[in-house]
């Protein structure tokens, strides 16, 4: 009997011990708040983030509702372009929330899910670029607040906004992959404070992801973006050499 019961214990123990490496092993919630330490550094130096991108590129963008992928035509906005091309080399997009969806207008995201991050590219403008491409659905475009604003958030067109065009708005890319997806982020909380019930950019800006995981749960996020290699177009076939005459 004294053996079973130490077997027992040790079954026991063996149990919770085997429980709690599950627990630590165990995938973060996709809101989870990260440490400071957890970006890039290189985010901190918006002066030095000026690669100039490749002419066609495209973006992974793996969401809590699964990936989608965005083209871009640096032709139609280079400063666009661009600017987007070392966000995400730099991962400045991953942990950011998608703030601001309004069905049917857009779906709008881009502050950063740390507060330092944000500071420092708060005025980190970029000059405008001549609208080229309109604001179809799907298409995607930088945010601003008045002529040569741009720095971070960036929309996709959920309908033709091409009202928008007159306005400056220029397109840079589009999505190719994963409309459906882009459809499916939470749009229950409406247009932001004040004008509406939804997040506060100011306080997004200053307070970060744990601003947004304590106010508005339900919010999709993004969970990392990334910069993938567009496939090559497919090269013609060959022409057969036309035979010799009389054969």
């Amino acid at each position: 009997m004294r053996k079973g019961i130490i077997s027992i214990r040790l079954l026991g123990a063996l149990i919770v011990a085997c429980s709690l490496a599950a627990a630590q092993t165990q995938a973060p919630p996709p809101h989870a708040t990260h440490p400071a330490s957890a970006y890039d550094r290189a985010l901190l130096n918006p002066a030095l983030l000026t690669r100039k991108a490749p002419e066609a590129y495209d973006v992974k963008v793996i969401t809590t509702k699964g990936p989608f992928v965005i083209h871009v035509t640096r032709a139609w906005a280079p400063n666009g372009a661009d600017r987007f091309y070392n966000l995400v080399r730099h991962h400045f997009y991953d942990g950011a929330y998608f703030f601001r969806v309004l069905k049917g207008f857009v779906v709008q995201f881009g502050l950063s899910a740390y507060p330092d991050v944000n500071k420092v590219w708060s005025n980190a403008n970029i000059a405008d670029d001549p609208v080229k491409q309109s604001n179809l659905a799907g298409y995607v475009t930088f945010a601003t607040a008045g002529p040569n604003t741009r720095t971070t958030q960036v929309f996709i067109n959920l309908n033709d906004n091409s009202r928008l065009d007159s306005m400056g708005f220029s397109a840079f890319g589009q999505v190719t992959e994963g409309m459906d997806v882009v459809e499916l982020l939470y749009s229950g909380y409406g247009e932001g404070a004040p004008d509406g019930n939804g997040p506060s950019q100011d306080a997004v800006g200053g307070k970060g992801g744990a601003y947004l995981a304590k106010n508005f749960p339900n919010l999709d996020s993004i969970k990392t973006a990334f910069i993938v290699t567009p496939a090559a177009p497919p090269k013609p076939a060959a022409t057969p050499a036309p035979k010799p005459a009389g054969n």
